[in-house]
Order: C-alpha cells, then structure tokens, then sequence
C-alpha cells in the first residue's frame, strides 16, 4: 500500500470504528460501508484500497472485487469532485431525461462513466433514481435534484464548473463532494443529516388526499386471517399422514405376501399329495 502514513493511520481508526458496529467473529460485515470509507479518500475502490480491507478484514482480494463490481456505487476508476447522474429510465425519458442527458453530456464534454479533463466532473447515465415522482430527475453525488429541464440542469453543471455551491432539492442544503458524501455513506455523519426535507409535496400527495377525504386503512378480520392458516395447517396434517398411511399399507401388504404365498404353496402341495394316493 501506498498510503502515507497518516492517511493510513486515519483508515484503521474509522475501519475500527466500523468493525466495532458489528457482532464479535462478523467483521466481513462491514465490507460494503469498508468500500465506501476507500473511496471517501481515494475517490474510487484503489487497490490500495483493497489491499487495505483485504489485511483489515481477512479478505481474500478477489472476494472484494466481486462486490466491488456488483455495485455501481462502487467505482472502479477514478471519479469527479462531483458524480453527474441523469436518469434516462422509462419515466425521466419521456419527461425529459435523453434530452437532459444530451445537453449536459455536450456541455461537459465526456460520455457516461467518463471524467472532465479538470476532474470536476464524472457523468454516469443511471438507470433509476428512485424518485419517479419528481422525473426528469438528476442525482449530484447522491443527492436529488428534482423535476429538471435541460436548462436547469445545464445552470447546475455551469454553478459546478465555476466553483459556486449548488443547492439540492431535498437532503443539505448544500450538495456535498464525492468523497464527502462517501464518508456519510460509511457511516460518519457530517451534522447535514437533517437539513432540508426529506420527502417532498408528490411523495405526501396521497397521504393528504386520504385525509381531506377521510380515509383509512382497512382494518383486518381476524376470522379471515385465522382461516388460510387453519386450511394450511389441515393441509399439511393430510400431507404429513398420507406417506405413513402409505407406508403402512405397504408394509402390511409386503407382511402379508409371504404368508400368503406359504399357504398357496402348502395348498397345492396336499392337493398333489391326495391325488398320488
């Protein structure tokens, strides 16, 4: 590993930290909030990186790369001080996504998993962001920019490119940097955990329409419930006695063949013997 020695002593004190979160024996647990610590300072899973969770946690490097590249969150290349991503799935398309997505690939220059040359920012195309209520949607490090037009989101890149903050829909106020958010995601809150909202007026709509029209949730038959589970219960009963029904009348039958037989034979056997007299 190349990692100096102060930026190493850093990554075992939080790697503690996280190994602590979990049951003695179960350290391997903390593998993917181990990733994310990585890439909180390198800006990707390094093999240093690797190399470091691999002697943290008793991993062989393989196994980690495996999950490493399961998950898009995890990057294999360097990422941008800002990670773009347009949502160009069914809904954000049609709403304006695939033109959102060409405006802004055009103004930064680079296509998707690609960097600008400055390495302010990596665009990614996403498949869904969660959040179709809010489409055409825009996440900047994880963080939502809700209902986006070409222009909006092109103001967003030019705010990022000349160094300004930008201003997330919900979550802080302020849009934190990759490996800022990284860090949150390893577990490490950064006390912007509570700004702004989090769920915004077409997630709550139906909740506010239930209560101006005074509706609720339906309430369970306790009869009705039972009734599946007693049907299933007499189920299984027939299921569990049918093979040892099954079971006894073979073994009756194969009991019963022997004897048979020995009778039939001894029959046959007088009947032979009263004719030779």
């Amino acid at each position: 590993m190349s990692y100096t020695p102060d930026t190493l002593a850093r990554l075992q004190a939080d790697a503690a930290q996280i190994i602590a979160r979990y049951p003695d024996g179960h350290s391997r647990s903390g593998l993917l909030p181990m990733l994310h610590l990585v890439q909180s300072v390198d800006g990707y899973v390094s093999p240093d990186g690797i190399d470091f969770i691999s002697a943290t946690l008793d991993l062989p490097r393989a196994e980690i790369s495996a999950v490493a590249t399961f998950y898009t969150q995890y990057k294999r290349h360097p990422t941008g001080e800002y990670l773009v991503g347009v949502c160009t799935n069914a809904l954000c398309a049609v709403m304006g996504g695939d033109e959102i997505w060409d405006k802004v690939s055009e103004k930064v220059g680079v296509g998707s998993d690609e960097t600008s040359e400055d390495g302010k920012i990596t665009l990614e195309r996403i498949e869904c962001n969660a959040a179709c209520d809010y489409a055409p949607v825009v996440m900047v490090n994880w963080e939502f920019f809700d209902n986006q037009s070409p222009e909006s989101a092109l103001a967003m890149i030019e705010d990022i490119q000349a160094g300004r903050d930008i201003h997330p829909t919900r979550g802080p106020i302020v849009a934190p940097t990759f490996k800022e958010n990284e860090r949150v995601l390893a577990g490490f809150l950064d006390g912007h955990e509570n700004e702004g909202p989090s769920a915004g007026p077409a997630t709550l709509l139906g909740r506010e329409i239930a209560a101006k029209n005074g509706w609720t949730e339906p309430v369970a038959d306790k009869a009705a419930d039972q009734a599946p589970t007693k049907a299933s219960k007499a189920s299984t009963k027939a299921a569990d006695q049918a093979p040892a029904k099954a079971t006894k009348a073979s073994t009756k039958a194969a009991d019963q063949a022997p004897a048979k037989a020995t009778k039939a034979s001894t029959k046959a056997s007088n009947k032979k013997g009263v004719k030779a007299k």
